[in-house]
C-alpha cells in the first residue's frame, strides 16, 4: 500500500505568466498523488444536492464538496459526449482533437492525460464507459462498455477480450473499478479513469431504486411550458422535446402502447431488454412499473396533462439512475478511507456535460444554454484542499488535463489548450490574470435531436450565442437579469454596446483557440433537380415506419434532395425511413414517357444505425400490371465513405408510365460495425426518373 509521505503543495501560484496559460511547476515530492477521475454520463448540476437540487439527495457525491471544492462556472466547450470526453482527455478543442461528434473515431496517436501519466510512472487504468470507438490508450489495464452499453445485464470489453456480465452497470463498474484498486502494484502512484454509463438514456434504473419517488410528484422546472417566445428558430425547431420526442416505451416504459403511436421500431428496444433480464430482475422490474404503465393507458392523458405524466416518469428514472451512481461512490470513497489512501488520493466527479431536466421543456443537452452546458465538478484533496470550499472562476473542461498534471508533476505540452486552474484549490477567488471569457462550439447538426450547428462567448455577466449553417441567428443573455435565459435581448439598444464587446471577445478567442467557423460554414444546401417524377403519384406497398412517414410521398417526388458537407451528420429529417421493413412503392406519371434513367437517393449515418441499403431494384410498366425488370445496383457492405449517394441505373431510353421500386435493408449490423446488434435502418429521400 502506498505510505505515508508529506506532500509539499506548492503549485507554482505566483508564477501565471499570462491570462490563460500556466508555467507548469512539477510538485518538489518523492510521491506523487495518485488520482481517480469518475465521469458520469448527463449528470446535470441541478440534480446533485452539493449545487442546492430541489429534486433529489446525493448524501455521497456531496461528501466530496464537503471534503473538498465545489467548481459553481466549469462548462464544458461541445455539450455531447464523445466530443467532451475527447477535449477532456487532449486538453484540445473538437477541431484539433477529431472529434466533432458522436459518430468520429477517436486519433489514439494523440497526447492525452492518462499516456502523460503513464509515461511518468503512473499506473493506469480505465473501467466503464469510454465512448470513442477506438481502443483506450494510456492505459496498462481497460475494460469497458461497448459504445453506450446496457444498463441490465452488460458485456464488457476487457484488454479487447469481449465478456458477458450479470448484474446492474453502475454497480459492475464500481466492482471492476475496486478489484483493479486492491490488486494493483503498491508501488506506484495510480490514475483511475471510471466512467459511469448513468445516468445517460433511457434511464433504467438499477434494482435497488426502482420504487424510489414513487409516491410523491417532483417539482416541475417554472419553464417547462416555454413557449421560445423571444428566442431564435434553433430553440423551436429542436427535437428534444419531452412532450413531443420523448418515447414511451423505449424513454418511459410504457411497453404496452401501440407501435403506431411510439415511432415504431423503438417499442420493440425495450420488450426485447425485458427478455434479456434474469427472472427475479424482470419481476421486479414488472412489480414496479406495471401497475403505473395499466393505470396511465386508462387514463388517456392529453395536452398539458400528457406532458406533466411524461415529465414525472423521465425524471423519476433518471434520478433513480444517479441514486445508484450515488451509492457507489460512496463504496469507493469508503474503499480509501478504510485503505488509508484518501489523503494520497486526488478524487474528482464530474459528468461530460450537464443535461435538461425539463427545463426549456426539453431533455438531452447540446445547446449553449446553461443546464446542458455546465458540467458539475468536485474534487477532493485532504490536507490541500480546503474542506466545503467552492469558487466561481469561469473554467472548462479543456482545462482539467493541465491541472491534473501540474498537481501529478507532469510537464504540460505545448499543444495543450487549456490552462491549470489549480491556483483555486489553494485560493478559490484569485482570480486575477484568470480568464474572462470562455469558448463553445457545438457541430452535430444535421444530427440526433436537430440542435442546429452554434458558438458562442460566456463572460461572468453575459453570454453570446451564434447559430450558424442552415440559419443565421444570434440570441444574447444577461445572465445576472435573466440566469433562466428567457429572454433574448441581442436587438436590445440598450445592450448594443455589450453586443459589441462580446462579439469582439469571440473573435479573439476564434483565434485563441485556432478554430474559425467559416471553415465549418460549407452550406447544408438543398439540392433541386428536374425529373420527370416530380409531383407523380406516389404508392407505399410496404408502409414507412411511422417516425419517418410524414409528408412521405412528397419528400420522394418534390425534385428537392439534401446535399451534405463533409463535416455533416445527419438525421432522419427530411427522409423516408424503414427499419423493421424493406422497402416498396410505385410512382405512377399520369402518361407514357420516354426515361432512360431512374435512382433513389439514400443516406447513411452510423450514429443512427443507417446505412445504404443491400441493393435497389427498378421495375417498369405501360399498364401498371405487367412489369419487367429495368435492372438493380448493389453497395459494398457498410462503406463508410459516404453520407448519401444515388442508387441510378441508366438504361436504353424506352416508354414508361409505371415504375416499381424496392430497397433491401441490411437487417442487424453486425459486431465491429457502429451501432452493431440493432436494426439497420433505411432512409431514401428523392426519387429521379429522367
Amino acid at each position: 500500500m502506498l505510505h505515508s509521505i508529506p506532500l509539499f503543495f506548492t503549485l507554482a501560484l505566483c508564477l501565471f505568466v499570462a491570462p490563460d496559460k500556466v508555467v507548469n511547476q512539477p510538485i518538489p515530492s518523492k510521491k506523487a498523488p495518485n488520482i481517480i477521475f469518475i465521469l458520469s454520463d448527463d449528470h446535470a448540476a441541478q440534480a446533485l444536492s452539493a449545487y442546492g437540487s430541489r429534486i433529489n439527495q446525493t448524501p455521497n457525491l456531496d461528501r466530496i464538496a464537503e471534503n473538498g471544492m465545489r467548481f459553481d462556472r466549469m462548462y464544458c466547450t461541445n455539450s455531447i459526449c464523445a466530443p467532451s470526453r475527447a477535449v477532456i482527455l487532449t486538453s484540445k478543442m473538437s477541431h484539433l482533437n477529431g472529434v466533432f461528434n458522436n459518430t468520429n473515431t477517436f486519433d489514439a496517436n494523440q497526447n492525452t492525460l492518462p499516456r502523460l501519466l503513464q509515461q511518468h510512472g503512473y499506473q493506469t487504468a480505465m473501467i466503464g464507459k469510454w465512448h470513442l470507438k477506438s481502443d483506450p490508450v494510456g492505459f496498462d489495464y481497460w475494460n469497458i462498455l461497448p459504445d453506450q452499453g446496457l444498463y441490465y445485464n452488460p458485456d464488457f470489453i476487457e484488454m479487447g477480450e469481449l465478456k458477458h456480465t450479470e448484474g446492474y452497470v453502475t454497480d459492475l463498474t464500481t466492482d471492476y473499478a475496486l478489484n483493479w484498486l486492491e490488486n494493483r502494484q503498491d508501488d506506484k502512484p495510480f490514475f483511475l479513469f471510471l466512467g459511469n454509463k448513468a445516468p445517460h438514456r433511457n434511464w433504467m434504473p438499477g434494482p435497488e431504486h426502482l420504487t424510489d419517488y414513487q409516491e410523491q410528484d417532483i417539482p416541475e422546472p417554472d419553464n417547462l411550458f416555454d413557449d421560445y417566445a423571444t428566442r431564435s428558430a434553433a430553440a423551436v425547431e429542436q427535437d428534444m422535446s419531452i412532450e413531443k420526442t420523448m418515447n414511451l416505451a423505449y424513454d418511459l416504459k410504457v411497453v404496452e402502447t401501440e407501435p403506431e403511436t411510439n415511432n415504431g421500431w423503438i417499442d420493440h428496444w425495450m420488450s426485447d431488454r425485458l427478455k434479456t433480464m434474469t427472472d427475479d430482475q424482470r419481476q421486479a422490474w414488472i412489480s414496479a412499473y406495471g401497475p403505473e404503465n395499466e393505470a396511465f393507458v386508462n387514463a388517456n392523458l392529453q395536452g398539458e396533462d400528457l406532458l406533466r405524466w411524461k415529465y414525472q416518469r423521465y425524471v423519476k428514472d433518471y434520478l433513480r439512475c444517479i441514486a445508484s451512481v450515488d451509492d457507489n461512490t460512496g463504496r469507493l470513497l469508503d474503499y480509501l478511507e478504510e485503505k488509508g489512501l484518501a489523503e494520497h488520493t486526488i478524487l474528482v466527479y464530474t459528468s461530460d456535460q450537464g443535461f435538461y431536466l425539463g427545463e426549456h421543456g426539453w431533455f438531452d443537452k447540446r445547446f449553449m444554454y446553461e443546464e446542458s452546458y455546465q458540467m458539475p465538478f468536485l474534487v477532493q484533496w485532504p490536507g490541500h484542499i480546503k474542506p466545503g470550499s467552492s469558487t466561481d472562476a469561469l473554467c472548462m473542461n479543456l482545462d482539467i488535463a493541465p491541472t491534473l498534471l501540474e498537481l501529478a508533476g507532469v510537464a504540460i505540452p505545448e499543444e495543450m489548450q487549456g490552462s491549470s486552474f489549480a491556483r483555486f484549490f489553494k485560493k478559490p477567488t484569485h482570480k486575477k490574470g484568470w480568464q474572462k471569457a470562455i469558448y463553445y462550439h457545438y457541430f452535430e447538426y444535421p444530427g440526433t435531436h436537430s440542435v442546429k450547428r452554434h458558438y458562442g462567448v460566456r463572460t461572468e455577466r453575459y453570454k453570446l450565442i451564434h447559430f450558424y449553417y442552415d440559419i443565421d441567428a444570434w440570441e444574447l443573455y444577461d445572465l445576472e437579469k435573466d440566469p433562466r435565459e428567457m429572454n433574448n435581448v441581442f436587438d436590445d439598444p440598450a445592450y448594443a454596446k455589450i453586443r459589441e464587446a462580446l462579439k469582439k471577445q469571440l473573435h479573439q478567442l476564434h483565434d485563441k483557440y485556432e478554430d474559425h467557423p467559416e471553415d465549418f460554414q460549407t452550406s447544408l444546401k438543398m439540392a433541386t433537380l428536374s425529373h420527370l417524377g416530380i409531383g407523380a403519384q406516389l404508392q407505399f406497398e410496404v408502409q414507412p415506419g411511422p417516425y419517418y412517414r410524414p409528408n412521405a410521398e412528397s419528400k420522394l417526388t418534390d425534385g428537392q434532395y439534401w446535399n451534405y458537407s463533409r463535416y455533416a451528420t445527419i438525421i432522419p429529417d427530411g427522409w423516408v425511413g424503414y427499419r423493421m421493413d424493406d422497402a416498396a412503392m410505385i410512382l405512377d406519371m399520369g402518361a407514357v414517357k420516354t426515361i432512360k434513367r431512374t435512382g433513389l437517393h439514400c443516406m447513411q449515418n452510423p450514429d443512427i444505425a443507417a446505412y445504404f441499403p443491400l441493393d435497389v431494384e427498378f421495375w417498369a410498366s405501360l399498364d401498371g400490371k405487367k412489369y419487367h425488370r429495368l435492372g438493380a445496383v448493389s453497395t459494398d457492405a457498410y462503406d463508410l465513405r459516404e453520407a448519401t449517394r444515388f442508387l441510378s441505373i441508366t438504361f436504353d431510353p424506352q416508354q414508361v408510365r409505371y415504375l416499381k421500386v424496392s430497397a433491401k435493408k441490411r437487417g442487424l449490423i453486425p459486431a465491429g460495425k457502429p451501432s452493431e446488434g440493432e436494426a439497420a435502418l433505411l432512409l431514401l429521400d428523392e426519387w429521379v426518373v429522367e
